[in-house]
């Protein structure tokens, strides 16, 4: 049991810019009270991708009327907010600086505590919000940036099971996106194309990976797949880029469900006590209605309960934000101090060794 928390999240790490304020109750039940989300579609779409510098100027040009909005429309004001959350990383470096900075501003002028959330924690702790999920349970993230298995075990005790040793998830998609002439982001388009009478058994993609003991992913090998048979068609069609789109997403559906499969059953080995165990998807590629089926079927099958947030609460948001700041609060975690710094990088398990990079920023995942 701990006292009511109302926590403001900031959240600013690529293309939303975002304001939210939370409640966690003394039984640690989550509710949004306020909660804005501006997106920059507009400004990047004609780039095919997030444009940095433009991304972290419009943070700078929105964030400060969306914070206000926040506490608006949640009936309080910063004298009734317990403590300041701000997404500190991994994401882009000139956006993080402007949400982490707004946030030092505020936490210094009202003397409320910081916390500087990793935003795959954001992501990881979502489901106790929105579900009231209990410890442990099996995360399956896939972004834009990230396609990664992690045990969640309980608040900043993360394993990392399985990542991608090649392209995210959400890359191939905005990639394939791409290269078939369809618009930005790229995964809703994928799967509104599929969606137009697409025929998932015309292309026999690759499913990289399937088979293999480890829980790692792979998506490379499939996006060659996919610019290789378009290629071979051109000029493509609208039937054409349908089927090769249905195609795509089956043959990452089959990839799905052999790697995210495997990770079930470890995790049945090592939590037999689990009475009811849990997997949760999460990040923007979770919005996909085609691999949520996927997931819902093998979960059904294995005795797993499936979880998935609202689609709001897929993509970048700053209620996940104020509620990883408002759970570590009420595990007695330590805020952070006003000179801590932004991170570009910034695994959720620091144990786990990189497999596609690491620099002096850090490991990429």
């Amino acid at each position: 049991m701990s006292p009511p928390l109302r926590i403001l999240g900031i959240e600013t790490s690529c293309d939303e810019t975002a304001a939210s304020v939370v409640l966690r109750d003394e039984e640690g039940g989550g509710r949004i009270l306020g909660d804005v989300v501006l997106s920059q579609l507009e400004e990047h779409s004609a780039y095919g991708g997030v444009v940095p510098e433009i991304a972290a100027r419009a943070h700078v040009e929105a964030l400060d009327t969306l914070i206000e909005e926040a506490l608006l429309r949640a009936g309080v004001t910063l004298k009734d907010i317990d403590a300041i959350a701000a997404t500190s990383g991994p994401g882009l470096i000139g956006g993080l600086i402007v949400g982490l900075m707004t946030g030092k501003a505020i936490a210094r002028a009202t003397g409320k505590p910081l916390y500087a959330v990793n935003h795959l924690e954001g992501h990881a702790l979502t489901a106790r919000l929105t579900d009231g999920l209990s410890f442990p349970y099996l995360m399956l993230l896939v972004s834009g940036g990230h396609t990664q298995l992690i045990l969640v075990k309980g608040v900043g005790d993360y394993k990392r099971w399985g990542t991608t040793i090649d392209d995210a998830l959400g890359e191939a998609f905005d990639k394939t996106a791409k290269l078939l002439g369809l618009p930005y982001p790229g995964g809703p388009a994928v799967e509104r194309a599929a969606a137009r009478n697409g025929n998932p058994e015309r292309f026999d993609f690759p499913r990289p990976l399937v088979g293999d003991a480890r829980l790692d992913f792979s998506f490379s090998g499939l996006k060659t797949a996919v610019r290789q048979a378009a290629q071979s068609l051109e000029p493509v069609t609208e039937q054409d880029i349908a089927d090769i789109c249905a195609s795509f997403q089956r043959a990452i559906s089959r990839t799905l469900k052999d790697r995210v499969g495997r990770g079930l059953k470890r995790f049945k080995g090592e939590y037999q006590s689990v009475d009811r165990p849990a997997l949760v998807v999460a990040g923007g590629v979770a919005a996909n209605q085609t691999l949520r089926q996927t997931l819902q079927s093998l979960c059904d099958g294995q005795g797993f309960r499936f979880v998935a947030p609202p689609l709001q609460l897929c993509t970048d948001n700053a209620a996940m934000i104020a509620w990883a700041g408002a759970e570590r609060l009420a595990a007695g975690l330590p805020a952070d101090g006003l000179n801590v710094a932004p991170r570009s990088r910034w695994p959720l398990d620091s144990e786990a060794q990189a497999l596609i990079g690491s620099g002096k920023r850090g490991a990429k995942a």
